[in-house]
């Protein structure tokens, strides 16, 4: 306690550092996820390739892929623009399959009863099918929030500020109490936002509070038959 009261500073540097690194990633992910998610059961053919290389550049190390990254987008080592590319594309591996499978469990009675009240398709999609499918897009965005707030920390090794800098420096200076407030930091960072999420999908989808979605969706056919 005393080694954090000291270095309060320092701490609330690399915590701004670590979020500013994070937020991006997490956003940009379900931004991407949610169109590749809806051709991925538009186009069936699409779907194998889609999620089975979403699978596979999930398996790449994080560290490999912070180095070579600069070499491909052509920016230097320690840019931060590296972490916020490298995390969105681990946060959209993460979150394109979650966002696939949603969209594919909405139930069709909902979409052929829009259909016949004469919903074009981009209607469709965002006041019926984005909602019904909203409790699992919110799933895979608190795993992607948690996951890059983790991933975070790596960056810390190639000399990018963050909370893992703490880690780094505590190692290297054998400050038992550095690397133990950056272990806590990070994860009530991860608790806090996960938190953050939950609140955001009750005032966003207030329904889930109270009925699964089977019922739901079943409520969204007489809604929109009515």
């Amino acid at each position: 306690m005393t080694w954090l009261l000291e270095n309060l500073g320092a701490v609330a540097g690399y915590l701004a550092s670590h979020l500013t690194l994070a937020l991006p990633p997490i956003a940009l992910s379900f931004l991407l996820a949610v169109p590749l998610g809806w051709l991925a059961n538009r186009f069936r053919w699409l779907r194998t390739p889609l999620l089975t290389g979403a699978g596979l550049t999930y398996a790449i190390p994080s560290l490999p892929l912070f180095i070579v990254l600069p070499i491909i987008i052509g920016t230097q080592t320690r840019d931060p623009a590296n972490i916020i590319v490298a995390l969105t594309i681990y946060g959209l591996a993460l979150m394109l399959p979650l966002t696939a499978d949603g969209l594919r469990q909405v139930n069709p009675l909902a979409l052929d009863a829009a259909k016949a009240m004469g919903y074009p398709p981009l209607r469709r999609f965002l006041t019926v099918e984005l909602p019904l499918a909203g409790p699992t897009l919110l799933a895979g965005v608190r795993v992607v929030a948690v996951s890059t707030v983790s991933l975070v920390t790596v960056g810390a090794v190639l000399g990018i500020p963050s909370l893992g800098s703490l880690f780094t420096d505590g190692f290297q200076r054998g400050i038992l109490a550095e690397i133990v407030t950056g272990i806590i930091l990070t994860v009530v960072l991860a608790l806090l936002l996960d938190g953050l999420l939950v609140l955001l999908g009750r005032v966003l989808m207030p329904w889930t509070r109270k009925r699964p979605v089977r019922t739901q969706a079943q409520d969204a056919v007489a809604e929109v038959a009515a």
